[in-house]
């Protein structure tokens, strides 16, 4: 999927990084909606689940969803879903989440989103991100209709 955003640069996005909790879902299930969205977008974006699990469940909502899911284990879970970006590459993916130990992507990647949601945000992950919305079904639409990112994002 390539993205052009004037002022800013060309993107080809391969992957899309995705929290679980206060994300792509609440309490530990899905959030209406995503299963449908993520099924819609182009097959050239692999999505993936990188998240700390705090309420459980999200190796149930991977599965459901058919998308590889990494559960990390407790302690600087920043620095492991940085690593995980790192490895799809951080140029060809687009990074959401919501929380403290998202910043790291949320700033690094390509274009980084932000989910308020019914969980809030933290303050620094709303400042790393390059985008903020009301919740992951704006997100998923940005990606869906491009040029809705280009107009917010374009200089």
């Amino acid at each position: 999927m390539r993205i052009v955003i004037p002022g800013r640069g060309s993107y080809d996005i391969h992957y899309l990084l995705l929290d679980m909790n206060g994300t792509i879902g609440l309490d530990g299930a899905l959030l209406e909606g995503v299963a449908d969205r993520l099924a819609r977008l182009p097959q050239t974006v692999r999505p993936l689940i990188a998240t700390a699990d705090t309420h459980g469940g999200a190796s149930l909502v991977g599965e459901r969803l058919g998308i590889e899911t990494v559960t990390l284990e407790p302690g600087d879970e920043a620095e492991a879903k940085l690593a995980i970006l790192s490895r799809l590459g951080a140029e060809q993916t687009v990074a959401v989440g919501n929380g403290a130990n998202d910043v790291l992507i949320l700033k690094e990647s390509a274009v980084g989103i932000c989910v308020l949601g019914q969980e809030g945000a933290s303050a620094a992950a709303a400042l790393a991100a390059d985008v903020l919305v009301h919740d992951i079904r704006d997100a998923l639409d940005l990606l869906l209709h491009p040029q809705r990112l280009v107009a917010t994002l374009r200089s």
